[in-house]
């Protein structure tokens, strides 16, 4: 995607811009959205689902389409096609988790209706992204996730050998983060938007314009950093734009 700055990192007197409004001086980035795929002894997991297809007309009754277009992605990055890249398809993921229910992270979840692929989600984000009137409030659009059900989870846990769901809300009432302990590469933490990116990570911490609850947000990040610090965990933040281009990204990269 691209957007003002201003939404990941939060900076006195900066204005949001829309699209239309980019020639006008602004921080104007890109924002990558990331999905996970971690294969385990007991079935394969997805993290995140990033955006829809069909972005710009499901976004317009909210006009996030015009503070954050989803401008950028060619036809080999949208996330059928980069499992089909690796021989995948949608019937073969068995693990759906949804870090929290925005619409840039939940946008391709109905690529899996009808696979079998368990969805998962905190219990505290599905209470609160259920929970609302009207089609949409903020980044939650019930367009993307209102017609499926979700197992829930409560607490930090081992959701699969290896993969651990991290309870990190702030930036909404459900975020969760994930640990992914690997033999070769050691402890990965994909941080989503419980810290957006390494400038944000700090110290000190730098909050972002999307914030449910500041306090949490704090709390969270701190969290993460103390788990960190105790595993030696390679950080892989939610919305980082030099970040994305160091990571090993699919097809041909791969953490083991």
């Amino acid at each position: 995607m691209h957007a003002d700055l201003t939404w990941l990192l939060l900076a006195p007197g900066k204005a949001m811009r829309r699209r239309q409004d980019r020639h006008l001086p602004a921080p104007w980035t890109e924002i990558p959205t990331l999905c996970a795929l971690v294969d385990t002894p007991d079935g394969k997991l997805l993290w995140d689902t990033s955006c829809p297809r069909d972005w710009e007309t499901r976004w317009e009754p909210t006009g996030l389409q015009d503070f954050f277009p989803y401008d950028a992605v060619g036809e080999e990055e949208y996330l059928d096609s980069r499992l089909r890249q690796l021989g995948l398809g949608p019937g073969d993921i068995d693990y759906v988790v949804l870090s929290h229910l925005h619409f840039d992270h939940a946008g391709g979840i109905d690529l899996f209706r009808g696979t079998g692929a368990q969805l998962v989600c905190s219990t505290r984000e599905q209470e609160f992204a259920f929970g609302f009137d009207g089609p949409f409030r903020g980044a939650h659009l019930k367009a993307d996730y209102a017609a499926d059900e979700f197992a829930t989870v409560d607490g930090d846990q081992e959701f699969l050998p290896g993969v651990t769901l991290l309870q990190t809300p702030g930036h909404t009432p459900g975020c969760m983060s994930m640990q992914v302990d690997l033999p070769d590469t050691g402890t990965m933490i994909f941080t989503s938007d419980a810290v957006y990116m390494g400038e944000s990570y700090g110290p000190p911490t730098v909050p972002a314009a999307i914030v449910d609850n500041l306090e949490q947000f704090y709390s969270s990040v701190e969290k993460l950093r103390g788990i960190a610090e105790r595993t030696d965990a390679t950080m892989v933040f939610g919305h980082d734009p030099d970040q994305v281009h160091q990571l090993r990204t699919a097809p041909e990269g791969v953490y083991t």
